[in-house]
């Protein structure tokens, strides 16, 4: 009976240090599910409130532009669209002749008045610290001459809208009012040629050619590089 006794009591001794163990890892788990339940969250509202700020700031460029330039859109045959902010002009007799780079004069003088007007707001104190790019865009339909395959239709009509970025960017650098902000846009004014590759779509889903070669001005800022920093922290 003494020595049932001095076993139970010894195999007492042997779980009961585990049991502890067991528990202290359970303890030590919930904490660590704490801890990164409570990083999720703060990251989340990190997220969040640069996806606030940046819904507002582009909501505010939206409407100063909107002011600014309504009454020549029409009269441009251009659009600015709220979603994006790209400023599109779409009339491709006015802006390039057939399979050149070369900048028709109807384009200069839109560009004259437009670009100046353009970069006095992005350049205010108001937008200037949160706009990190300025993109020209060059797009053209999925067309080419001669009955070329799509492939070789894609290069050539990249070759072309990158060579019209250029011209534009180009222009737009030379223009006398620019000088003043030449330092601004040598940092954040990109030439962008994208060939067919976001064609227009009718009502119907098919490519609409004339709208598809156009030439657009889009701004970026640095929420998603803000973003892209909080990920970038979460995930070291």
């Amino acid at each position: 009976m003494a020595l049932e006794e001095e076993g139970t009591t010894s195999q007492d001794a042997h779980w009961i240090p585990l049991s502890d163990l067991m528990t202290g890892l359970m303890v030590m788990f919930l904490l660590i599910a704490v801890v990164y339940m409570m990083r999720v969250e703060a990251e989340s509202s990190s997220i969040k409130e640069v996806a606030i700020a940046y819904n507002q700031v582009r909501d505010e460029l939206y409407a100063d532009l909107e002011s600014e330039f309504q009454a020549d859109l029409p009269k441009w045959k251009a659009e600015l669209n709220k979603a994006d902010l790209a400023v599109k002009f779409t009339e491709p007799e006015v802006l390039f002749a057939s399979g050149s780079s070369e900048l028709r004069p109807e384009f200069k003088s839109i560009l004259d008045d437009f670009f100046p007007r353009y970069i006095k707001i992005l350049t205010s104190d108001k937008y200037r610290g949160s706009v990190t790019e300025v993109r020209i865009e060059g797009h053209t339909s999925s067309e080419w001459y001669n009955g070329a395959t799509d492939r070789f239709a894609y290069f050539q009509n990249m070759a072309l809208s990158q060579e019209r970025t250029r011209s534009t960017l180009k222009y737009v650098m030379s223009l006398p009012q620019s000088s003043p902000q030449e330092g601004w846009l040598r940092e954040h004014l990109t030439a962008n040629g994208l060939s067919s590759s976001k064609l227009v779509l009718d009502a119907e889903g098919r490519e609409d050619s004339p709208r598809s070669r156009r030439v657009e001005f889009k701004v970026r800022t640095d929420a998603e590089t803000r973003i892209a920093r909080i990920l970038e922290v979460s995930a070291q």
